[in-house]
């Protein structure tokens, strides 16, 4: 597996990324730049790449401005974005773009290998994601 951009920031990660499947490790990749991508363009400062339950896990730990990003394989098939199920990341996706992405609850958004990414909303979910903290912040009571 080469190397992407940008580089893995562990071999713990690098290592799960290679024990995906062919099927499934393009759109993965490409889902893991477009977090890394996003995360340039809101500011949103240093993304952290580690493993959280055995799947590469993104984070804002220095501005604390985001929700924990997963990558994962679901076990109906395919490759997922998982985000914190307590959040209203999904449910306000699936209210602005309906149809645009498959949905596993309030905790996924389910691709298949054979769909492009629909890159655009995607783009956006993850924006909500990475500044969800920084968005529902609470003013003084």
């Amino acid at each position: 597996m080469t190397q992407p951009t940008p580089p893995f920031q562990n071999d713990a990660v690098k290592n799960t990324f290679a024990g995906f499947s062919e099927t499934v490790r393009p759109g993965l990749l490409e889902l893991r730049r477009l977090i890394f991508d996003v995360a340039e363009t809101e500011n949103v400062g240093r993304i952290e790449e580690t493993l959280k339950w055995g799947q590469p896990a993104y984070l804002t730990p220095e501005s604390k401005s985001g929700t924990t990003l997963r990558l994962g394989v679901p076990k109906a098939g395919g490759y997922a974005l998982f985000v914190h199920c307590q959040t209203t990341i999904i449910p306000d996706a699936r209210a602005v773009f309906a149809d645009a992405f498959t949905y596993d609850g309030n905790r996924a958004v389910l691709f298949n290998a054979q769909s492009e990414i629909a890159i655009a909303p995607l783009a956006l979910l993850i924006a909500q994601a990475l500044t969800y903290h920084r968005r529902n912040k609470k003013g003084p009571r």
